[in-house]
């Protein structure tokens, strides 16, 4: 601070020096204004430069590629994580080409069929009390923006009728019923609006109770919603507007984070914050915290940094973007460190892979799987884009103790991946949604389809 005063001192004084050439006070005044509005601008603009640097040198990332393999200990053991550039970072995205007759694999034991196709983007599904099944179909660009309702009619198992339910929203994701209304997380703003169980289309208008930010980088633009057993609690995720904070910091206030907020949208706070993208959000069925998945940052390699699920502590900062895993520091920010907001990050719990675009969470509380499901978690990984050899396309099961602790991940529904060598993808799994019956509902934005997975 003391050189940015010297430096304005500095202007300044050169400014008075020009008094006799410029004349009058008046015009020495608005030269000043002018010289010192130029200066501040220098100034402030050399601070935001000097907060992240995107564009290490070739020399300093060779350095970091070879320093010693950084080793954290998880909840559930020791993850050993290569040096930041050890690998150069690499754009590979997927080509979605359908499923014709194919479809999933699951382990032994399930049946996967689909549940309802052709539709635009659904992202995530949401299971009313009554069992009434609804889907967002929302994307990034050229966005359905709707709510619609999907209709068993002859209780066969799959969709035969979809009915608009609400419509003209702004991208869509999170759903959520409390007490009376039907609550829509658009992209800048949560809307609620009036609802009786069994409605089938929402005509009046909604009541936008609580503004978000929104856009950004990859526009990180889902918000998902999940209230607290006894309804009094919502919470909401915002995921950043950047990958390391390189438009500012201040562009990421109540993003990178979990907001905690009353059912009309009042009294909102901070519950949980450094997380980069959450955005699949449950309970967990045992201890009765709550897990987020979270995508994690990018441009350090095909191998940093790995999403992650974890238990959200209250008050808790994760690292972004300042670390990760802990005190592991990121590089960029090595001209200005945050030492005491790396000292207080909490190490997450289970990392699930680099660049697996980890974007569904759901608890397995059914009772129509095997044993080893009962509590545990399935995880919707969307996929990379910017990884050598694609990771995630896959939805991935976690295991959970009857304590409630988790163990390591495995593959449960895989086959998305249709061509490497061409990057072709099948589809793309996201949502995951425990219907009533305990069947699970996984949301393939890409290809327009939900799968219904159910045990032999």
């Amino acid at each position: 601070m003391a050189v940015k005063l010297n430096l304005i001192h500095e202007f300044f004084f050169t400014a008075l020096k020009f008094r006799l050439i410029l004349g009058s006070k008046a015009l020495i005044m608005k030269k000043i204004v002018g010289i010192l509005s130029l200066t501040f601008l220098f100034i402030f603009s050399a601070e935001v430069a000097a907060q992240v640097n995107e564009n290490l040198s070739k020399e300093k990332k060779q350095e970091l590629s070879k320093r010693p393999v950084d080793v954290v200990q998880t909840e559930i053991g020791e993850l050993r994580l290569v040096p930041p550039y050890s690998s150069k970072p690499v754009a590979k995205e997927s080509k979605v080409i359908g499923w014709d007759d194919k479809k999933p694999q699951a382990p032994a034991g399930f049946k996967v069929t689909k549940f309802a196709e052709n539709l635009e983007h659904p992202r995530r599904t949401y299971i009313a009390p009554n069992d009434d099944i609804f889907v967002v179909e929302s994307n990034t660009k050229n966005s359905a923006n709707r709510v619609s309702l999907l209709v068993d009619s002859n209780g066969d198992g799959k969709a035969n009728e979809r009915k608009t339910f609400i419509e003209n929203l702004n991208q869509p994701y999170g759903m959520l019923i409390v007490d009376d209304y039907f609550y829509v997380a658009n992209t800048d703003g949560i809307f609620r609006y009036p609802y009786s169980e069994g409605d089938t289309k929402i005509e009046a208008e909604g009541e936008k109770i609580l503004d978000l930010p929104a856009g950004g980088y990859n526009h990180h633009w889902t918000r998902n919603l999940i209230a607290n057993e006894d309804g009094s609690k919502i919470y909401v995720s915002v995921g950043s507007s950047s990958n390391i904070g390189e438009y500012g910091m201040d562009k990421e206030k109540r993003r990178a984070a979990i907001l905690e907020i009353n059912p009309d949208g009042s009294g909102e706070k901070l519950y949980a914050s450094g997380l980069r993208n959450p955005v699949g959000m449950d309970w967990n069925p045992v201890t009765g915290e709550l897990w987020t998945a979270v995508n994690e940052r990018d441009n350090l390699g095909n191998n940093l940094v790995p999403d992650y699920i974890t238990s959200v502590k209250k008050g808790g900062w994760y690292g972004w973007p300042y670390s990760y895993f802990g005190q592991i520091k990121d590089p960029r920010w090595a001209e200005d460190p945050h030492t005491e907001m790396v000292e207080k990050t909490i190490v997450p719990d289970v990392p699930v892979g680099p660049h697996t675009a980890s974007l569904g969470l759901a608890f397995y509380t059914g009772d129509k799987f095997p044993k080893k499901y009962n509590n545990g978690a399935f995880v919707g990984q969307h996929g990379s884009w910017n990884r050598a050899v694609f990771s995630g396309y896959k939805v991935v099961f976690v295991p959970f103790d009857e304590n409630g602790k988790p163990g390591q991940p495995e593959d449960f529904l895989t086959g998305f991946i249709a061509n490497e060598a061409q990057s072709e993808v099948h589809g793309r799994p996201v949502g995951i949604s425990l219907t009533n019956n305990g069947e699970l509902l996984v949301s393939d934005d890409d290809a327009g389809v939900i799968w219904k997975i159910s045990a032999n």
